[in-house]
């Protein structure tokens, strides 16, 4: 098979998943036995590239059937996904505990110069040893067994907490009648037609996937609504939702319970500190030190903001109690009065082709790179769209799969996926090719699908992520794109493409009213940035509270229930919240960055990595946006040399000092506080 041949998704089948991962790990261990088998004179050649090989065979089989789960998910399919995790969680821990392989590798390492290895292969080593230690190889062969146990017991637990969230989200509909969404512009109340349309229904449907919730909030007048719709959301998977069979409750404290137990098998204070063993932050009381900073700064602001909305809703619409559901609805009133304005204004501008369409245009200026569709590659789902990248010399370089709107059956959020890396294979490029996915609403029967700017904004963060896989120059797996890459500053390349949405020679790329082709208005322009920073201070003081309880969470070494976890969140709330939160609040109960994805007392580093962005894009600010010379430093010193060093390393080389703080406070509006 050619190393680029492309997943056939349509033709996976669950009935035989299982057993092509178990034939595929059953493959992969006889060749480890085999290789060490082979004597002592071990190399790279000998060992680590074949060995690379294997797990790229397995990752290349089991990508397309974890992520095809996630975008369409069905019974069968799932149940298949679930059967093969407790298989991979203990393949990989045996391959992690395996002393033969250590001890091999190790050998490997401490001849590293005589083999004349280079900067990167000697990094793959580094990495590689510090995951044999982080996977207990140093452990006695009972605290192995258990250290193994852990790992599947969470593989299943993390995988069951993220449906728990899919099958809540979807469970609730609510079918009403047109006049109950008054206010809601008319792009929204079709997206509820839709929607009862696709369930067989009259009249009009609302769900809690994003983007009709979002409008509900925003924009219906009916004040009982917006409580109940806001009510389901902050409820999924809880015990007091509608849905209490899909309730997180047990799995939250068990997660917690083990990743701590994991932690202490391995000698680390707590989860924390074993999170933090492989990222940039050097210790939790720097990560804290830093989130609150960042807290002090952005209270003043936080305040003023709130103080100014209670004040509006109380003088223009007689609300004397501001609740959770008022708040996206009267800040965007309060904004139109201000602005002049409404994000609705700016939806008929962004109509996606035209957005995606600059996108590239703006990607290929920078890198010089050149973007095409391909039709006929089989995806998952009508609505995805395949493209390839093509470098100066028109050779090809990666590719990716589009998958852009909310439907049933889709995880929500918004998330670039690893298809396969690049990887030198025997003279042959293997080249990187990645998923896109976000949850915006599609076309309606008579408009195009049009984007909200904070939905171009999140397909910019998402692309970045995926410039960062796909555009580097690195041949060795492990190392190449995002792998290797510390977790606080693998956000850089993606938050760093958020920059560009505000820029007036950007906008002008992406924009063009879907039905004149008209570029953003300057007026509207105007309005839009003048509106950047407003309510700043309550977005950076919500973010905070999410990374400080995920640390603090996370820290804690006695949590045995749920009440221990609201007690924490509700801390961290009394320290940093400015708004009301209501008391049937369970957010914490679909927070599947933390409790079933990467961001495990990891969730700072969004702030962190915001940091690194907004000082890396400073530098364009300082020398021209489009300075040549600017984006080619960018491209060979971060987005290119993947996890091939520190990411420390990279931002300097880019930027000739270490990151400050200050740029961050620029872009966020949050240097000069109104008194």
């Amino acid at each position: 098979m050619n190393n680029n041949t492309l997943p056939n998704f349509s033709k996976i089948d669950p009935v035989v998943i299982q057993a092509s991962i178990e034939q595929q790990l059953k493959k992969n261990k006889q060749l480890v036995r085999s290789l060490l088998d082979t004597g002592d004179d071990y190399t790279w050649s000998n060992l680590i590239h074949p060995l690379s090989m294997a797990e790229n065979k397995l990752d290349k089989l089991w990508s397309p059937i974890s992520h095809k789960s996630y975008v369409v998910d069905t019974k069968a399919l799932r149940d298949a996904r679930n059967a093969c995790l407790p298989l991979l969680s203990e393949y990989k821990s045996e391959m992690g505990q395996n002393q033969d392989l250590f001890k091999a590798i190790e050998s490997i390492q401490a001849r590293q110069d005589a083999l004349q290895l280079d900067g990167v292969q000697k990094k793959v080593l580094d990495n590689t040893l510090k995951d044999f230690h982080l996977s207990g190889i140093a452990l006695s062969e009972k605290k192995q067994q258990r250290f193994r146990q852990i790992n599947k017991k969470l593989s299943k637990l993390q995988s069951s907490f993220a449906d728990n969230v899919l099958d809540a989200t979807t469970a609730w509909t609510k079918l009403v009648g047109k006049e109950q969404l008054t206010g809601l512009p008319k792009s929204a109340v079709d997206i509820c037609k839709q929607a009862a349309i696709q369930r067989d229904r009259e009249g009009y449907v609302l769900t809690l996937e994003f983007p009709s919730f979002n409008a509900v909030m925003t924009y219906a007048d009916d004040r009982e609504l917006r409580h109940e719709v806001y009510r389901a959301f902050v409820t999924r998977a809880a015990d007091n939702s509608e849905s209490p069979e899909f309730n997180n409750d047990a799995s939250m404290v068990k997660i917690l319970q083990l990743r701590q137990e994991k932690a202490q098998l391995l000698a680390f204070d707590d989860f924390t500190a074993l999170s933090l063993d492989k990222k940039m932050a050097e210790s939790a009381d720097e990560v804290i030190d830093f989130l609150n900073q960042l807290a002090t700064k952005a209270m003043p602001f936080a305040q003023q903001e709130m103080q100014q909305l209670a004040e509006f809703a109380a003088k223009h619409h007689k609300i004397d109690n501001l609740e959770a559901w008022d708040l996206a609805y009267f800040s965007e009133k309060l904004k139109q009065s201000l602005f002049d304005f409404s994000a609705e204004d700016l939806k008929p501008y962004f109509p996606v082709d035209q957005v995606i369409n600059g996108l590239f245009e703006l990607v290929e200026t920078l890198y010089s790179i050149k973007i095409k569709q391909k039709e006929g590659v089989d995806r998952w789902h009508e609505d995805v769209r395949f493209y390839q990248i093509f470098n100066a010399d028109n050779e090809l370089q990666a590719q990716f799969y589009f998958d852009l709107y909310a439907r049933q059956h889709k995880r929500g959020g918004a998330w670039m996926g690893d298809c396969c890396g690049r990887y030198q294979i025997n003279g042959e490029l293997q080249i990187p090719v990645a998923y896109m996915t976000c949850n915006s609403a599609p076309a309606s029967v008579d408009i195009p699908a049009l984007l909200t700017h904070n939905e171009v904004i999140t397909l910019f963060h998402e692309f970045g992520h995926g410039l960062h896989h796909m555009l580097t120059q690195v041949d060795y797996l492990q190392v190449s794109g995002i792998n290797g890459v510390e977790w606080d500053a693998v956000e850089l390349p993606s938050q760093f493409m958020e920059n560009w949405c505000w820029q007036r020679e950007t906008l002008d790329k992406i924009s063009g009213h879907y039905k004149t082709g008209e570029k953003l208005p300057s007026n509207l322009l105007k309005k839009m940035q003048a509106a950047k920073d407003f309510r700043a201070g309550v977005v950076m003081l919500r973010q905070l509270e999410f990374s400080l309880f995920d640390m603090h969470l996370h820290q804690d070494t006695t949590i045995d229930s749920v009440e221990k976890i609201q007690c924490i969140l509700d801390g961290i709330r009394a320290q940093l919240s400015v708004v009301k939160n209501a008391e049937f609040n369970r957010f914490q109960n679909s927070f599947s960055h933390i409790f079933a994805g990467g961001y495990a007392a990891g969730y700072y580093s969004y702030k962190w990595a915001e940091v690194l962005s907004a000082d890396a894009f400073s530098r364009f600010e300082e020398e021209g946006l489009f300075n040549p010379e600017v984006s080619a430093d960018f491209l060979q010193t971060i987005l290119s040399r993947g996890g091939s060093r520190s990411a420390m390393q990279s931002f300097i080389a880019f930027r000739g000092r270490k990151p400050s703080v200050e740029a961050l406070l620029v872009h966020s509006g949050l240097t000069d506080p109104k008194t």
